[in-house]
């Protein structure tokens, strides 16, 4: 198994150039960070469309007014709640933040809010106190290296308040949950610059890869499913090639592996 795991690499350095090229996470710089991805979801609801306009997503980590911080929105506009019914789900925004407590999430709506109702469009009202954004309180805990997804469940039927002469006021109803989304292998690889790859295996088959940072010698694999993985260290021509074995992972979780330094 080990001479079919270490024939694989030599024989195709083209493909560990290209695993090398998808790592994310190649400078220890970014080791105090988690990522972050919100989703929009919904629960049924008896309307033909309901219609929220969402201008940004609001994170705060320090529970005062000071601790807001924007997070990338993929696209600000319109969305029908509607289309994510069912488990359906789509991305609204997704940044990497420094390691540690979430407390709150501000979702901030514009003006173009509406509800389709027989094949008729009413505007959505928005009172003027949720204006300045909708807050959620969410209680996460970022490991830095791990990915967290939180997902924003806006449960349209009770989130739309009739008042009357077909009027109609958005009241969002949302719940929150989040869900770590896999495991981290970190450590480092030695000597500088004469490692070419860190390599995650399991059954002789590469799952992914990193090149260690040229001024540390770190690397980070991040987004693996849980499990044991056999850990390959490829050196260059003046350094043998080293394999490290059962390193378990555990969804968000960071596996710290043991510093290594390969011998001539």
């Amino acid at each position: 198994m080990k001479n079919r795991i270490w024939a694989f690499i030599v024989a195709m350095p083209a493909l560990a150039l290209l695993f090398t090229a998808c790592n994310k996470n190649d400078s220890d710089n970014n080791s105090g960070k988690a990522k972050m991805t919100v989703y929009l979801t919904d629960a049924p609801a008896d309307y033909d469309a309901v219609n929220v306009d969402i201008q940004d997503v609001q994170v705060n980590a320090s529970n005062s007014d000071n601790g807001w911080q924007s997070i990338h929105l993929l696209r600000p506009g319109v969305y029908n709640l509607l289309n994510f019914r069912n488990g359906l789900d789509t991305v609204l925004a997704s940044q990497e933040l420094p390691a540690g407590e979430i407390s709150q999430i501000r979702l901030v709506l514009g003006s173009n809010n509406s509800v389709v109702i027989d094949g008729n469009t009413y505007p959505l009202t928005t009172p003027s106190a949720q204006q300045s954004g909708l807050k959620l309180n969410v209680h996460a805990t970022l490991t830095a290296g791990i990915e967290y997804r939180l997902w924003l469940d806006f449960d349209a039927a009770r989130s739309v308040v009739t008042t009357g002469s077909n009027k109609y006021i958005l009241k969002p109803v949302i719940r929150t949950y989040t869900q770590a989304t896999g495991g981290t292998i970190k450590g480092i690889a030695l000597p500088l610059l004469h490692v070419s790859g860190v390599y995650a295996i399991q059954n002789a088959d590469t799952i992914a890869a990193a090149k260690p940072d040229p001024l540390t010698g770190a690397y980070l694999i991040a987004g693996l499913n849980a499990g044991a993985y056999n850990l390959a260290i490829a050196g260059d021509s003046t350094v043998r090639d080293t394999l490290i074995t059962n390193v378990n992972v555990t969804t968000g979780q960071v596996t710290i592996v043991n510093p290594v330094t390969l011998l001539p």
